[in-house]
């Protein structure tokens, strides 16, 4: 294997990590396998598979070498290449979107073959050859990130809402992406002197292939232009649909597809949920140094599209149909979903300040994570909020910020934050606690300027320079969009199990299910279900649980449907 790369060396790079980035297979390995793909000799140059294709084939090289490419302003660039007992291939092999990269022959070979289905099979029945596909698939998608190849250009002006949501899109789904200021652009780029790009436009995203250029996309047009959008099958019916990637819908989904249940979950902007904004989750089982959330997600996602599960993204679900079965879901482009049974994980959101919306992702941010520490740099900064989502802000956020004022309500923090990250905050010179403190007025033209805070203690009020204020504060669940379809709690949560005997709710002779809904056959998990814990781990826990209860469901059904069959007519 041989990687092109202009960079200096980095330990930390994926491609550093050879044996693990690009493994060559055994003796053994390679005969087991044979038994399941097709062996092929290639002429160089031999097209195996471009950009823009979905559904790409699994390469193993048996003689020769496959050359890995990317398409720039320049042509055609080989970043990586192929050797012997090496394979093909990264994450968007266990997807059906559209690939990053192309591969040819760079030499007259021998290669076994593998479509999708021979793949899927492969990775079911040679474990061990999985596992290092997996590892390697992950890591090699990192390393297109890192040195931003198979990416688009980003063209922006600086602080803008609109540069920020496309460039957490990209980065939340994993996108590799290049960000360039206007001018750098002009002066840099060669492709920007043949089209009529205006600083108006801004922000726009140029794709090399194809020589496309959108003007300030939104997040649909994006995915579909990119390729991000999967085709779903027009009247299937899906055993469980799952609504929300956070953490609940994306264990809801690994074991759903891991116990062969025909599987698809819709999210609107990147899975991870509230949880994939947090900088690092520290208390989480199994990672003692941490993860970030998004880390923690992409990896969720990977597992679920592993075991065959379809994420749909990024789809919002505007109105369900929950009085007939199956159940009908209609998305926000109007594409309809029939499934079985419904999984609701559609999480909660933190809540705004009712007073001013203006600066919201210009000013004012609901997520703290590498790309919001870089655009407050040595910057004094806010973070409102008593929760462990607002400490775990505070301190990431004090590693790039000039200082960080951190504003709470209560009286101290031992009440709603672990106890860690009280340690952590109260033993910061760079973060200063304001107690019985809120936010009463914000200001600024088309960037957030100027902050106002009270305390209700002191019954002072003081005005700062301040230009980034992270809001983390409550829970809103995310029901608006149930239209009554289900029975909520007084604050808009989702009542489930033994709280619809309560709410005299529940029809049926049988008890509810622990996470059944008030509609037979729907459940509900995570930050949207009355009463829930609000920490990853108990979503994951519930997402995993709920699995158990749809099988209990589906085989009562298909239980009722073969008595009606023996039925006699009358």
């Amino acid at each position: 294997m041989e990687t092109v790369s202009e960079k200096p060396f980095d330990p930390t790079d994926p491609y550093v990590r050879t044996a693990q980035t690009f493994p060559t297979l055994t003796e053994e390995q390679i005969e087991r396998a044979k038994l399941l793909g097709q062996e092929e000799f290639l002429a160089k140059g031999t097209i195996l598979f471009e950009r823009g294709q979905r559904s790409v084939d699994f390469f193993i090289v048996l003689k020769g070498n496959i050359e890995i490419y990317e398409h720039r302003q320049n042509g055609l660039n080989v970043f990586t290449i192929h050797g012997e007992h090496q394979f093909t291939g990264e994450i968007d092999l266990f997807n059906n979107r559209q690939i990053l990269v192309g591969g040819r022959m760079g030499e007259d070979g021998q290669v076994l073959r593998f479509n999708r289905q021979q793949f899927r099979k492969l990775m079911i029945a040679e474990p061990d050859i999985g596992e290092v596909i997996v590892r390697a698939f992950i890591l090699r998608r990192v390393g297109l990130i890192s040195h931003q190849q198979g990416s688009v250009v980003l063209i922006t002006t600086k602080e803008s809402a609109d540069t920020l949501r496309i460039e957490r899109f990209l980065r939340r789904n994993g996108y590799p992406l290049e960000v360039l200021n206007y001018d750098t652009a002009c002066q840099e780029k060669a492709f920007l002197h043949k089209v009529d790009l205006k600083i108006e436009h801004l922000p726009a995203v140029y794709i090399y292939l194809g020589e496309k250029l959108l003007y300030n996309p939104s997040n649909l047009e994006l995915a579909e232009c990119l390729g991000l959008v999967e085709a779903l099958p027009p009247n299937h019916v899906y055993d469980v649909a799952i609504i929300g990637g956070g953490p609940a819908g994306l264990s809801a989904a690994v074991y759903a597809a891991s116990e062969a249940l025909d599987v698809v979950l819709i999210e609107a902007e990147a899975p991870g949920g509230q949880a994939g904004t947090s900088s690092k989750i520290e208390n989480y089982l199994g990672f003692p140094t941490g993860i970030s959330g998004q880390a923690l997600a992409g990896r969720a996602q990977i597992q679920a599209q592993k075991f065959g599960a379809t994420i749909a993204l990024p789809f919002s679900v505007s109105e369900i149909g929950c009085q007939t079965q199956p159940f009908t879901l209609t998305l926000d482009n109007q594409a309809k979903i029939k499934t079985k049974t419904i999984v609701v994980a559609s999480g909660a959101r933190y809540r705004n300040l009712n007073f001013d919306h203006s600066f919201d992702n210009a000013g004012v941010y609901y997520a703290a994570t590498a790309m919001e520490g870089s655009v407050c740099q040595n910057e004094p900064i806010i973070v409102v909020g008593g929760g462990n989502s607002a400490g775990q802000a505070a301190v990431f956020l004090s590693r790039h910020a000039s200082h960080v004022q951190m504003l709470v309500r209560s009286q101290d923090l031992k009440a709603s934050m672990s106890d860690y990250l009280v340690g952590r905050i109260k033993a910061s010179d760079r973060i200063t606690l304001h107690t019985q403190t809120e936010i009463t007025a914000l200001k600024g033209d088309k960037h957030l300027e100027e902050v106002t805070w009270y305390n209700s203690g002191t019954e002072t009020e003081e005005t700062h320079a301040i230009r980034h204020v992270f809001l983390m504060i409550g829970a809103v669940p995310n029901t608006q969009w149930l239209q009554d379809c289900l029975t909520l709690d007084e604050q808009g949560f989702i009542c489930t199990g033994l709280q619809l005997v309560e709410h005299q709710v529940w029809e049926l002779q049988r008890q509810p299910m622990i996470f059944e809904t008030s509609v037979p056959g729907i459940f509900a998990a995570g930050d949207v279900r009355s009463g829930s814990v609000k920490r990853v781990a108990s979503a994951v826990g519930e997402g995993a649980i709920i699995i158990s209860q749809v099988h209990q469901f589906l085989s009562e059904q298909n239980g009722q449907d073969l008595l009606n069959q023996q039925l006699p007519i009358h």
